[in-house]
This record gives C-alpha cells, sequence and structure tokens, in this order.
C-alpha cells in the first residue's frame, strides 16, 4: 500500500490522482494534501480521504477550513500553510510518493524538499526542472530516489527509453497538437482574441497551460524538462506537429527504430504509470485502435511559433535563461489573459527578458527563486512598453 502525498490537489492533476486512488484502494491511500485557496473542495477532499495533513495557501483560509472540519465533526488531520505547509506535506514520513502538482514555481521548494527527504516524485509541474532542474537532478541522484513525469509527453519517453540503454538513444520526439492556431495566416496573430486562444482543439487545461499550447511555448519548457529528466543536449531533442494527439511521444535508437507511446488522451494513464512504476497495473484505459484513423506529423513552423525558438536558445544556456523563459511567459501571459497585450506580445515579452537577463547559474533554489523574481520585474516592465500606445505600434 503506497501513501500518496498531493502538492496541488484540487487541481486537474490533483483531482486525476485522488481518482486513481479511488479506483485502486488496495494499492494506494492518501498521507497528505496541499490545496492551495480552493477551501470547499480541500474541504470536501479532507472529509472523504482523511490525509494526515492539509496545507492551504495562507493562515487565513487554512483557519477557516479548521473551523469547518471542526464543525463538521472531523478530526485528526492537522490544517498548515504556506510554504512551510506545503513542505510539511511534501515530507511527510509516511508518505511513500509525492506528485507535484502546483502549477509554476509556487510548489518548487517543496519538490525539492521531498526528493532531500528521499521521496519518489511524480512530476506534473514542468516549471520546476525547467527553473531548477539541474538542482532537482542532483539531489535525486544523491538520494537514489526517481524523479517520474506525469507530462503525457515525457512520459511516453520514459515508458519507451525503457527499450534500450541511453547509450543506445539517438534523439526523442515530442509530439504537439500545433494548438489552435497552427493553420492561422500569421497576418491575423495581432488579432488573435483570448477566447479563440483559449480553445484547445484536443485537451481540456488550465488557462495558463492552454495558452501556452496556442504559443508553443509549452511545447518549449517540455524541451528544456527532457534536457534535465533524460540528460540529453537540445539538439536531441526534437519537436514534431502531430495534430491528432495519439502518439504521445517516440524515441529514436540508434539503429534506426523508433518507438512511440500511444494511448488515450487521458492524464490518468500517466498518473497511474508513475505512482505504480516499476510496475504496470491493469487499467480501463484502453486504445480503440479501430478509431485510430492515419496519424499527421509534421515540422513546426518556428515563425509562426517564435516561443519555440526562444526555448530552444534558453535550453542551449540553461540557468538564468531556463528560468527567465518560464517566469517571463508568466507575466505575460497573464498581461494576455487581461487583454493587456496582444497574443505575439508573449513571445516578445519573453524575448526581450532573455536578451537583457545576466547569465547565470544557481547553486541553491534561493537563488532559482530570487533569479525568478528578477525576471519577472524585467517582464512587468516588458508588457507595460508593450501595452502602450507606442510599444503596439512597434514592429
Amino acid at each position: 500500500m503506497k501513501q500518496i502525498a498531493i502538492l496541488g490537489s484540487t487541481g486537474s492533476i490533483g483531482q486525476s490522482t485522488l481518482s486513481i486512488v479511488e479506483k485502486y484502494p488496495e494499492r494506494f491511500t492518501v498521507a497528505a494534501l496541499a490545496a492551495g485557496q480552493n477551501i470547499d473542495t480541500a474541504f470536501e477532499q479532507c472529509k472523504c480521504w482523511r490525509p494526515a495533513v492539509v496545507s492551504m495557501a495562507t493562515g487565513e483560509v487554512a483557519a477557516n477550513l479548521e473551523r469547518r472540519l471542526k464543525q463538521a465533526g472531523i478530526t485528526g488531520i492537522e490544517v498548515v500553510y504556506g510554504t512551510a505547509g506545503t513542505v510539511r506535506v511534501a515530507t511527510l514520513p509516511q508518505a511513500d510518493f509525492v506528485v507535484s502538482a502546483i502549477v509554476g514555481v509556487s510548489g518548487l521548494e517543496a519538490t525539492y524538499a521531498a526528493v532531500q527527504a528521499g521521496k519518489p516524485v511524480g512530476l506534473a509541474n514542468k516549471e520546476a526542472m525547467v527553473a531548477a532542474g539541474e538542482i532537482l537532478v542532483a539531489a535525486a541522484r544523491a538520494k537514489s530516489v526517481p524523479l517520474l513525469p506525469i507530462d503525457s509527453e515525457h512520459n511516453a519517453i520514459h515508458q519507451c527509453m525503457r527499450a534500450g540503454e541511453k547509450r543506445e538513444i539517438r534523439r526523442i520526439w515530442l509530439t504537439a497538437s500545433g494548438g489552435p492556431f497552427r493553420n492561422l495566416p500569421l497576418s491575423q496573430f495581432e488579432h488573435i482574441t483570448v477566447e479563440q486562444a483559449l480553445k484547445h482543439p484536443t485537451w481540456v487545461m488550465g488557462r495558463r497551460i492552454t495558452i501556452d499550447s496556442a504559443t508553443m511555448l509549452n511545447k518549449g519548457l517540455e524541451i528544456i524538462e527532457a534536457c534535465r529528466l533524460f540528460d540529453l543536449s537540445p539538439s536531441a531533442v526534437k519537436v514534431t506537429v502531430h495534430p491528432q494527439s495519439t502518439v504521445h511521444s517516440l524515441v529514436e535508437y540508434i539503429d534506426g527504430s523508433i518507438l512511440a507511446q500511444i494511448s488515450v488522451t487521458d492524464m490518468r494513464l500517466p498518473i497511474l504509470y508513475a505512482m505504480s512504476y516499476p510496475e504496470r497495473v491493469e487499467s480501463d484505459l484502453t486504445f480503440d485502435m479501430e478509431a485510430l484513423g492515419h496519424l499527421d506529423f509534421s515540422p513546426p513552423d518556428f515563425e509562426r511559433f517564435p516561443c519555440l525558438r526562444l526555448a530552444y536558445e534558453a535550453a542551449e544556456r540553461g540557468g538564468a535563461h531556463s528560468i527567465a523563459l518560464n517566469a517571463a511567459d508568466e507575466v505575460a501571459v497573464e498581461a494576455f489573459l487581461e487583454r493587456a497585450i496582444p497574443f505575439p506580445g508573449i513571445p516578445r515579452t519573453i524575448e526581450e527578458v532573455l536578451e537583457a537577463i545576466p547569465e547565470s547559474h544557481p547553486a541553491s533554489i534561493s537563488e532559482v527563486l530570487a533569479l525568478d523574481q528578477q525576471a519577472r520585474e524585467m517582464a512587468r516592465c516588458a508588457v507595460k512598453l508593450i501595452a502602450s500606445p507606442a510599444g503596439r505600434l512597434a514592429p
């Protein structure tokens, strides 16, 4: 019986993880939850799963949850909050496996603490690997604990890489749907609306990741994550546009063999894989081969998706540039969602920050977070310029 700690339990990955726990009660149980601001969902999760510890974003939200639990007669749950609370969830002694699913760098300290505590981690948070991949990987090696990807693309690569040795791999291929604008004329990009950008053709996801898919910055973050997780150079990580999103990724071996992982587009499958590793567990998440039809693959258009080019450049330089790529994107996407900048303003913001950020390679999580804040401030300045009338007219 594995006891699971979930960082980001009220989000889509967290709730999918809980559905896996519910489906396999003989294999998994809930040890602890980090639930952020969503007090209603956190209360229901506490009522259902009775975790030993639950962490909320702030002391006020934690006090409100504690009060509701008491009124409902639910006892024995330690309610904590903030970064220290999330770290408490991630390092709980009885937790056997930690799912890291907090969006952005907010869960970075807790993820690192889980690795330092010797906990296997299922990574659904690509930002942690982008910002601090070198540090996390080094800590995982030192503690001999696995970092198991939950992202469908990296999970697919992990599965395909079990067929051969690392030295036998020529390159890996990340598949990308191409988002809603893969065929839209470039002349129309300046007029893309928030509503259009939020209509992903394949996946149902959060707002930021949906916009990132539309710019293909999401795939750019995955390039950096793949380099860190699988110890590959950026030149060995390729992207192919695959609108059907049926092949989740491919691994090409030196003899010319290419192995692909195909499955339903359901995040419960990679979550189950990571939580069960190294076993494979029988599930009802089957794929209908008769409905496969045909598979399309094409190279990405770097002019249409400049975020992909910027990601490769950041992957080559690493350190501060990887951190800045993610931080600037978060600020730019928020500005776009607030209708402060146009859709092309997202890559423009990122490029300005990458050009200005000093070269450095942080050696600690605190240094990573300091660089993250520096890049965010630079991005806010860039957004203000782009949002101004003069900035809108700039090429």
